[in-house]
């Protein structure tokens, strides 16, 4: 049966060696169950439900992406997407239900743009050093959130920022949760992430800074895990006007352009590139993305996509939907079991350096901008430091995509310029002119 649904021969694979790849691709990227609601919770979305929401976009993502594009990637809530919820909205002061709202329009938008195969095209106009930016700058702004929530960063009256109160408790203990997390990364221990945390925690919890599990286990959708309290509670009528283009586009963007480079960055880890460097079949895992971003915003939680961490599992040599099907199996299970990671959500100085170090490992991108090209270089840097120091993702993606062209132009270069980027660049210019940029 397995071989029949799987085609684990054709793969060169076996039913072990899926399992097993689809184990550490669980163990890799579980920090999520954590972290996503306690970056959600900044947007009004209270934890418990926002956990078990985040645990069935994992499972129902997963599932699909192994059943119907037979691919050993993960999916689940994005980081980056879920700060844009979270932070990068706070300042237009609209409510969690528009939020989530736009997530599901955005995955509508999705759905057609990869029956019509518009998605694939746009993506590919974009230039490599403008994709690595976008990651680059992501990055930065979680290390940023990370620091502040921990107070290794503090607000400060003579400048923006200043160092924190290092003499604090909670501070070095984050310190030193980050120190272990990047450690454990370094040795390449399976889970280093949720390890640094659990440890970090266990730690505070033992000096009086927190509290250890009230249980073990715990039936979902019951009490303080119940989803109805933010299940198809989206307002996708509120997010239908112009006012929220800026919003849409944006999601819109973050979306297609993480998805595309999880699935070429996972591609080339288990050879499922062409000679051209293209994921073969790429429209099968686009449409699963689609449709698992849909349920993300019915069920009450951020946009979902390709998870990079399958590249872990696919080290391990998982090449098929199995390993997709077994995280997603340990993501189902898991939901009886979210009272032994609550306490890690309210504690900051154990998610606050998970982020810190996830920042660290989307800067690796900065390697791959084009230093040497000013054309690259300047709508790379504006998109980071927009990003980063207006504290909004999306000035940051949309500044850059409108100057890139603008280079392209004044330097004689329109001969680069495909007629995706063109368009990009003036669905951003509309961002400034008629959005809400703030």
């Amino acid at each position: 049966m397995l071989e029949k649904l799987f085609k684990l021969r054709e793969h060169g694979t076996t039913a072990r060696t899926e399992i097993l790849g689809g184990v550490t691709t669980f163990v890799t990227m579980a920090y999520i169950i954590v972290v996503n609601p306690a970056i959600l919770s900044f947007a009004g979305i209270p934890a418990g439900p926002s956990t078990v929401a985040t645990i069935l976009s994992a499972v129902f993502g997963s599932l699909l992406m192994g059943l119907y594009a037979n691919r050993p990637i993960a999916v689940a809530p994005y980081m980056g997407e879920n700060a844009f919820i979270a932070f990068g909205l706070a300042a237009m002061g609209i409510g969690w239900q528009q939020r989530l709202g736009a997530v599901f329009v955005s995955g509508v938008g999705f759905i057609i743009i990869t029956l019509l195969g518009v998605r694939s095209w746009l993506a590919n106009s974009v230039s490599a050093s403008m994709k690595h930016s976008f990651a680059v700058g992501i990055g930065l702004f979680l290390a940023f959130i990370g620091l502040f929530e921990t107070g290794i960063v503090a607000p400060a009256k003579a400048v923006p920022v200043q160092i924190g109160n290092l003499r604090d408790p909670t501070v070095l203990l984050a310190i030193f949760g980050f120190i272990l997390i990047c450690i454990l990364l370094y040795w390449r221990v399976r889970g280093a992430i949720l390890i640094g945390m659990a440890v970090t925690a266990a730690a505070g919890c033992a000096l009086g800074f927190g509290h250890a599990p009230h249980a073990v286990m715990a039936m979902p959708f019951t009490g303080e895990y119940d989803l109805s309290a933010i299940a198809f509670k989206l307002d996708i009528a509120g997010v239908l006007r112009l006012s929220f283009l800026p919003i849409l586009l944006t999601l819109f963007l973050m979306g297609f352009l993480d998805t595309l480079g999880t699935l070429v960055g996972v591609g080339a880890a288990g050879g499922m590139l062409d000679e051209n460097g293209n994921f073969e079949r790429i429209e099968r895992p686009m449409m699963v993305d689609a449709i698992t971003c849909m349920f993300s915003g019915l069920v009450g939680t951020s946009t979902s996509g390709a998870y990079i961490e399958s590249a872990a599992g696919i080290r391990e040599g998982a090449r098929t939907g199995l390993a997709a099907v077994t995280t997603a199996a340990l993501f189902a299970v898991s939901l009886f079991f979210i009272p032994l990671v609550e306490p890690l959500q309210n504690l900051r100085f154990a998610y606050g350096p998970a982020l810190i170090a996830v920042g660290v490992m989307m800067l690796g991108s900065v390697t791959k901008i084009k230093f040497d090209d000013l054309t690259e270089l300047v709508p790379a840097f504006v998109t980071i430091a927009m990003m980063l120091f207006t504290y909004n993702i999306a000035n940051g993606l949309t500044a850059g995509l409108v100057v890139y062209p603008i280079m392209k132009l004044a330097a004689g270069r329109y001969r680069e310029l495909t007629g995706g980027a063109v368009l990009l660049g003036f669905l951003c210019l509309i961002y400034y002119v008629f959005g809400l940029p703030h």
